[in-house]
């Protein structure tokens, strides 16, 4: 599943992993981005500005029964599936600034999880449900952290001056690939779960953004100059997947 910008706003698509049998699941004059796909194939949350401002929405895999999960006056957006589909993880700026919640998966029980003075943003489930990670500015530039499952025992994984996001858990939850512009231009880094060994895996003059893990933890999807590429999980075989005079991003592999 992925995002297209094609005329005048952003639509979530579906394809085969090999860039063919392109199905476009929303149409509404507003964006619709952001998605995640639940971890049974069955459904896609997603973010939606259909209603005014950015909420959160489901709808099944083919587009259908879409319905919306949060409505409030501010921006929710950047929604991620529990492991187990029972939750989902989410930003909200309903409290004035970017905050990490989680909700039950039919929009009940919504529960703040940081309390911070920066923005919080881009929360992500560890593959085992235990952890979750996010981007924060909380020492004034963006970088990646994790906290446990209830918002305690908040870590830091990147430290430097420059960008770091952009990142995604490996099937495993060993690593974490992520983008940089530690080296002048924007990347796709790995590390590990805890922060170690970063390791750079494209290396060009472009802009290489939006990584996610095929399912076996063999392959990485990524966005270069507005196509949709592939590479092997240590960076060699860089394939790329989609030609259009449009914006194609937001890359996210199905879990089967």
């Amino acid at each position: 599943a992925f995002e297209s910008y094609y005329g005048m706003d952003y639509e979530i698509y579906v394809m085969d992993s090999d860039g063919s049998n392109q199905v476009r699941l929303t149409d509404t004059s507003s964006d619709d981005w952001c998605l995640s796909l639940s971890p049974d194939w069955s459904k896609i949350v997603f973010a939606s500005q259909r209603d005014g401002n950015a909420e959160i929405y489901v709808m099944d895999y083919d587009g259908g029964s879409q319905a919306r999960l949060t409505d409030n006056d501010s921006y929710d957006s950047n929604p991620n599936w529990s492991p187990d589909g029972s939750k989902i993880v989410f930003e909200s700026f309903r409290d004035g600034n970017g905050e990490i919640y989680v909700m039950d998966f039919d929009g009940s029980n919504q529960t703040r999880l940081t309390n911070n003075n920066s923005d919080d943003s881009l929360p992500r489930w560890s593959p085992d449900g235990s952890k979750i990670a996010f981007e924060s500015y909380s020492d004034g530039d963006n970088e990646i952290y994790v906290i446990n499952s209830d918002g305690s025992n908040e870590t830091k994984l990147t430290d430097n001056d420059s960008w770091d996001g952009g990142y995604y858990w490996s099937p495993d939850g060993s690593r974490i690939a992520f983008m940089s512009e530690r080296d002048g231009y924007s990347e796709i880094y790995v590390m590990e779960s805890d922060g170690s060994n970063q390791l750079k895996l494209t290396d060009n003059d472009s802009k290489d953004s939006f990584s996610g893990w095929s399912p076996d933890g063999f392959k990485i999807v990524f966005e270069s100059n507005c196509e949709i590429y592939v590479m092997d999980a240590d960076g060699e075989n860089k394939v790329r997947l989609t030609n259009n005079y449009s914006w194609d991003g937001g890359p996210c592999w199905s879990p089967r």
